[in-house]
């Protein structure tokens, strides 16, 4: 089977909660852990370790995924937080997940990024975000709803002859879920845009060309999340698969 290593989600010490109170936690979501452990692949959950133990844990995996969650600090892309913000991000996940990432990059290896993955690559990449899209860019799309949550959906382009366009085959209209308030502001050095939200042309999807087209790539939107709302969303199988052919 294909190793699949996993960037962990991380939730801090809260005396409140009745288990594990004083402990920091790193876990797995459920969509995220169904969605990965099929097709060959065994996913496992990548733990904060040391920097002497993080490398031996991560040499013998065929290819990385991250996940999304909290996210990213401004401070991690240079900027300070805008004003009266209410998204700080996490510094601690951010610094955990780049020498993740880096040690990825270095040894070559497949990765694909979804919602704050793709947004991970791109700061790795040089790029920066939009910290709040209605607050700095537009309301124009409703990219998140915290009710609604995964129910949210809007329509993307896949430019022709981009990657995109060709994992998913020819369609009158492509429609993606969408659970996320930031996005790429700059993009990062090396990114092809494959697919931008339709009506307000935010990046949705890229991959990094000093690899072959989609050994490194990340998504806006949750692929995992795609069977709660099936219709007319496309095919959430097609670019875990072309991941990991990859691997």
């Amino acid at each position: 089977m294909k190793k699949i290593g996993v960037s962990a989600c991380f939730i801090y010490p809260d005396l409140k909660r009745q288990v594990f109170g004083p402990k920091t936690l790193n876990y797995l979501e459920q969509d995220m852990a169904q969605y990965l452990y099929r097709f060959g692949a065994y996913p496992v959950l990548i733990p904060n370790l040391g920097p002497k133990e993080l490398p031996q844990f991560l040499a013998d995996f065929d290819g990385f995924v991250f996940q999304g969650g909290t996210d990213i600090s401004p401070f991690t892309y240079g900027e300070g937080p805008i004003p009266n913000s209410k998204w700080p991000g996490d510094p601690l996940r951010d610094d955990y997940e780049m020498k993740v990432l880096n040690f990825a990059i270095k040894k070559e290896k497949p990765i694909l990024g979804i919602c704050r993955g793709l947004q991970l690559l791109n700061v790795y990449f040089g790029g920066s975000l939009y910290q709040d899209l209605e607050t700095q860019f537009s309301d124009q799309v409703r990219h998140r709803d915290a009710i609604d949550y995964d129910k949210v959906k809007h329509q993307v382009v896949f430019p022709e002859g981009g990657l995109m366009s060709k994992i998913h085959r020819q369609a009158e209209e492509y429609w993606v879920n969408s659970v996320h308030h930031q996005g790429i502001k700059e993009l990062g050095s090396d990114l092809e845009v494959s697919a931008y939200s339709k009506e307000d042309q935010l990046v949705e999807a890229f991959h990094w060309t000093l690899a072959a087209p989609g050994k490194v790539m990340g998504v806006q939107w949750h692929p995992e999340f795609f069977k709660n709302y099936p219709s007319r969303l496309i095919d959430g199988d097609r670019i875990y698969q072309y991941f990991l052919s990859f691997c």
